[in-house]
């Protein structure tokens, strides 16, 4: 559920399963276990959790249910009581759902495992792969340290942190090499990018990101997700114009002008 953040992180888990000798089936076929990757953003976040879990329960009720992401993180209580659900995962345990697999039972109480949103200060890779589309939606970044008045999503994943360019360059090259053409940068504060592992200080910015980027051969196509007015540098929109690459559309979110809301 959620965002193409959401949808890179749900890819992610997916290989790990893969690799661990699983496969997947269409939902709601009946399943084993079911991971849901909740989103915090919709005020009907907990009525599309309890109907997928609703779902995955009358497809197979021995299946084990997991409830991992943003609203989980949030309100890991709440979700706990939804019935059928027996595992809920917080911002730093969901990359480690097969851990926390092996022993787990269903129960009349689910287990809750939900450090607090602080200790989410490590940055953690996530790409989408050419099993699910043509393009590739490629996790650059998390978290926000802007706490905005409006918005719950520093409440869910925690401070601003990125990965490093070396590392992003080289995802990039690899999902190239296994066939992707075009490749969309995700991220909660994409501009943000730069700021590594809970260090309040940038290392590099999103500029130096993107000059790297459009450096690699073979990638026909890049796409800035969505970027706030504030971190929209000058140099970024020369690049973009410039480039054959760098698709020169995307979002940019515009909040009310209103002081008081």
């Amino acid at each position: 559920m959620g965002c193409k953040l959401n949808f890179s992180e749900t890819s992610t888990i997916s290989r790990q399963f893969r690799a661990a000798g699983w496969s997947n089936v269409e939902f709601p076929q009946p399943a084993d276990v079911y991971i849901v990757n909740t989103c915090s953003v919709t005020e009907n976040a907990d009525r599309e959790c309890r109907t997928i879990v609703n779902r995955a329960m009358a497809a197979n009720q021995e299946a084990k249910v997991i409830i991992v992401g943003c609203y989980a993180q949030l309100k890991p209580q709440e979700i706990a009581a939804i019935p059928g659900v027996d595992l809920v995962l917080g911002a730093t345990e969901k990359f480690n759902v097969l851990n926390f697999l092996s022993g787990l039972e269903k129960q009349e109480q689910a287990q809750v495992m939900a450090c607090e949103v602080a200790d989410a200060n490590i940055f953690i890779s996530a790409w989408s792969d050419s099993e699910e589309r043509t393009r590739a939606f490629l996790k650059v970044q998390d978290g926000c340290d802007y706490n905005c008045s409006f918005c719950t999503i520093p409440l869910a994943r925690g401070k601003s942190r990125s990965n490093t360019i070396e590392n992003v360059v080289k995802q990039a090259k690899d999902l190239v090499a296994a066939g992707i053409q075009e490749i969309v940068l995700t991220g909660v504060n994409l501009g943000d990018f730069g700021i590594t592992n809970g260090n309040e200080n940038h290392e590099y910015h999103f500029f130096d990101l993107a000059v790297a980027l459009d450096q690699i051969e073979g990638l026909k196509r890049i796409r800035i997700s969505s970027i706030e007015p504030n971190l929209l540098s000058k140099e970024v929109i020369e690049l973009v114009a410039a480039s054959e690459k760098w698709m020169p559309h995307f979002h940019i979110p515009l909040q009310s002008g209103s002081d008081e809301i």
